[in-house]
């Protein structure tokens, strides 16, 4: 990781409750800056990394924390796979706090999982985050979601509607929407959704022997440039997901969206609940999948109250919004924040 993009960030290690485990686990991230707060999510297969191209600038005017999902990214020791692609073990006075470079990202804990995968929840996730802020004294705040960032941040403004001020959401539609509305194009683009999902240890084990090529698999999605990360960016992402719990507790994230998500999201829709939040913007990319499946401001207006202003763009580009486009995207986010 560049210390640059990250300069001045202080990383922490905070312990939430678990409400289905009964217990604590810590979570991830990297803060830094003062004014309003701002929380950024990251997607799969990624962690906090992608938002190197603009956290700095953010935590000019933003109290900024950029956290790692619950089970995403790797603790501190763990079975590595991929040559060159390890990272030693923290020493015995060595506290994570104080860790930096590569080992100072992607080490939330990751629950093991079990049926019907109550650990993964959005739900379970948002409650992380949301206690992650006030950890910080941040009651109510932002949020940038990407992909499952994404997921969980629609699930925080349901649940925690007073905690999120707006929410801004990359490249993603709403979970139910989507299997809703699951077609041939949605199936062939999206196959990890419906191959992550079966039953453990078949696609665990399926990765586990061949992680280099399923990342090329996952990676393949059409970017505006084609390449949009650098080698030091590709070692961030694979030696934080080359690891035999990190391949476990994601497969365990897609299985917890195909069920428990949905019974949530089913159960909101039930009762009318609808998001009530100030502001909702909706980016996508181009040449991406969300393109293809639907109009989706129109698909969020669904998901959220008559009186709350939803709004968004496609921008030229694919998945990685805050890598393919930093400059759009930093300037959507100022916008919207303000």
């Amino acid at each position: 990781m560049s210390a640059k993009e990250f300069e001045g960030f202080a990383t922490h290690r905070v312990a939430v409750h678990s409400q289905c485990l009964g217990k604590e686990l810590e979570i991830f991230c990297r803060k830094r800056g003062s004014g309003p707060g701002l929380l950024l999510l990251h997607g799969f297969p990624q962690n906090n990394h992608i938002w190197h191209k603009v956290a700095a600038r953010l935590s000019e005017q933003y109290t900024v924390v950029a956290s790692d999902l619950r089970g995403m990214f790797p603790p501190l020791t763990n079975h590595w796979f991929g040559a060159g692609l390890g990272r030693r073990p923290t020493a015995p006075n060595e506290h994570a706090s104080d860790l930096t470079g590569s080992l100072g990202y992607g080490q939330s804990d990751k629950p093991a999982g079990s049926s019907p995968h109550d650990e993964y929840s959005k739900r379970e996730m948002a409650s992380d985050q949301v206690q992650l802020m006030k950890h910080f004294g941040m009651n109510s705040f932002f949020v940038v979601g990407h992909d499952r960032g994404g997921r969980v941040a629609h699930r925080m403004a349901l649940d925690h509607p007073e905690s999120v001020k707006k929410m801004m959401i990359l490249d993603i539609a709403p979970t139910l929407w989507m299997y809703d509305h699951t077609n041939m194009v949605f199936a062939k683009g999206y196959w990890h959704w419906f191959f992550l999902i079966q039953p453990s240890p078949g696609p665990e084990n399926m990765i586990r022997a061949d992680p280099e090529s399923f990342w090329a698999l996952m990676s393949m999605r059409e970017t505006h440039q084609n390449v949009v990360w650098s080698e030091a960016d590709l070692n961030e992402y694979k030696t934080a997901y080359f690891n035999s719990d990190t391949i476990h507790s994601t497969c365990e994230d897609y299985r917890a969206a195909s069920t428990i998500d949905l019974e949530h999201d089913r159960a909101d829709r039930a009762a009318g609940r609808r998001l009530k939040i100030q502001g909702v913007m909706v980016l996508w990319g181009g040449k991406g999948m969300i393109e293809k499946v639907g109009n989706a401001v129109n698909i969020w207006k669904e998901y959220s109250e008559d009186q709350v202003l939803v709004t968004g763009r496609a921008l030229d580009c694919g998945h990685y919004i805050p890598e393919e486009k930093p400059e759009e995207l930093l300037q959507e986010i100022l916008g919207l924040m303000r």
